[in-house]
């Protein structure tokens, strides 16, 4: 032990600045494309990350990703309110968040706090995991079998959709009087 100028009293070592792990990297996805990945175990309810990027209205949005143009659906868009939509396309200055992929049985959830946009662990997520949460694609009533084939899902998952949309409505069975 170092001892002080004086000699009596321990010499205090300079604080070393620690640099927390990060929770995750941004890697190839056998999803789809990059996904993002626990580098470490995550605790059910941690927020992650926050789904950053340019807000924009949805005529902005329509008129940025036109998906009758599009051989195959590709966004970045994340809706934040009636009136807001944020692209997370790194060319509107979006993050990490934007690389989640989506899964029909997801370990994360997008939460929406005030004017921001975060995600947080369902479950806890062990390391070389990769994160998912459920886009949920709000579906028309028109077109939706065409929509849910342009939506297709990769996730590959048990309980698989086949779709990013939300799930299709229930029908209501009616009961047969006896």
């Amino acid at each position: 032990m170092a001892l002080s100028a004086k000699g009596r009293e321990p010499a205090l070592e300079p604080r070393r600045k620690v640099i927390p792990e990060p929770m995750y990297v941004v890697r190839n996805s056998s999803i789809h494309g990059r996904g993002v990945f626990a580098t470490r175990y995550i605790r059910k309810g941690t927020r992650i990350l926050e789904y950053k990027g340019e807000r924009i209205s949805n005529r902005e949005a329509d008129k940025r990703y036109d998906d009758t143009k599009m051989k195959r659906h590709h966004t970045f868009l994340f809706t934040l309110d009636k009136k807001t939509v944020i692209d997370g396309a790194i060319s509107a200055g979006g993050g990490d968040a934007s690389f989640i992929n989506h899964s029909c049985d997801p370990n994360c959830e997008a939460i929406i706090t005030g004017k921001k946009i975060y995600i947080h662990a369902l479950r806890g997520i062990h390391p070389g995991t990769e994160l998912a949460y459920d886009y949920q694609y709000e579906r028309t009533g028109k077109n939706d079998a065409e929509l849910e084939k342009f939506y297709l899902c990769r996730c590959g998952s048990d309980n698989c959709r086949g779709s990013i949309m939300k799930p299709a409505p229930k029908k209501k069975r009616r009961r047969s009087k006896r």
